[in-house]
């Protein structure tokens, strides 16, 4: 039987539901919802699993709410670096960009580094070169310009101190948004994106660009995007270890998930979690903080939208 389903994050970290108001809440669940919405219509309407995960990432890095294109965080030196990738579980071809900035929509970047280049990987003065050659929508500082990201760089300008994203604690935000998503054809696909860290210096990578740590995909097993703290989920080449949990131990795609987020990252001391969806529509969304912006929708148009445990 034909089957669909996609799932999407915005972040997992220290949500503490007192600390938010009902508006701004209000406001993130409606981002969720419309970027879940507008992927999974075209999934309903026979796209590919890549084009839906391209797009729900698209609308997310669009919003000002999460720390991926517009929603980007402040670098030590006032600036914006972004990271993303994608992957075809078909195929098993992937694209990935880190340390750029300008660029609107750094998902379309990565696709395009996937589909028309010979590479898998490009960074810093070479990617914005191809960025440019591609005639990719570069946007001003004005546009990556949000007063609260601003703020939360100028508590910790000029010192040591880098955080993560999504928390009223220095030392536990965590920001990135992504997708997963099963076409009709059984195909998957997976899509990450991140502004990465406030205060960041020495161009710091996480996992997000990192095909295999962040974000992997295969037609045999599943389609993952993870969000958290990177370094742990760089060690643990957490998204990969995921899918080989399903092909060469058979375990099932919540198993495999909950392995990985609540006892194969946590041994290492990670936070953070993933979402996930397998070759037969099952959608995990495992995280081991206080809470993960995510949503999820199935073929019978079963939503969830969610942001506390």
């Amino acid at each position: 039987m034909k089957t669909h389903a996609l799932a999407i994050h915005g972040g997992a970290g220290t949500l503490v539901k007192g600390m938010m108001t009902p508006e701004l809440e209000t406001k993130y669940r409606e981002d969720l919802k419309l970027a879940l919405e507008s992927a999974y219509n075209i999934l309903k309407a026979g796209g590919s699993a890549v084009d839906a995960v391209e797009k729900a990432v698209i609308d997310l890095e669009d919003s000002p709410l999460f720390n991926a294109g517009k929603g980007s965080v402040f670098t030590a030196t006032e600036a914006h670096e972004m990271d993303a990738s994608i992957m075809d579980g078909k195929t098993l071809n992937a694209g990935a960009v880190t340390l750029i900035d300008s660029v609107k929509n750094p998902i379309r970047l990565a696709r395009d580094i996937m589909d028309n280049s010979e590479h898998v990987f490009l960074a810093g003065e070479g990617a914005m070169e191809f960025a440019k050659l591609r005639q990719h929508v570069m946007e001003s500082p004005d546009y990556f310009y949000d007063e609260f990201r601003h703020e939360q760089w100028l508590e910790i300008k000029d010192s040591d101190t880098f955080q993560l994203d999504h928390s009223v604690k220095k030392d536990s935000k965590f920001g990135t948004v992504g997708a997963v998503a099963l076409d009709i054809e059984g195909n998957l696909a997976a899509a990450t994106s991140t502004g990465g860290m406030t205060n960041k210096r020495y161009g710091r990578i996480g996992d997000s660009p990192i095909i295999g740590s962040g974000t992997y995909a295969n037609n045999k097993t599943c389609a993952v995007s993870c969000t958290g703290n990177g370094e742990f989920f760089i060690r643990a080449v957490a998204a990969y270890d995921l899918a080989c949990l399903i092909e060469h131990r058979g375990w099932t795609l919540e198993k495999a998930a909950n392995a990985v987020i609540h006892e194969r990252i946590k041994k290492i001391n990670g936070e953070g979690g993933l979402i996930a969806v397998d070759r037969q529509g099952h959608i995990a969304m495992p995280f081991n903080t206080e809470g993960m912006y995510r949503a999820s929708i199935d073929a019978s148009g079963r939503q969830i939208i969610a942001i506390y445990k």
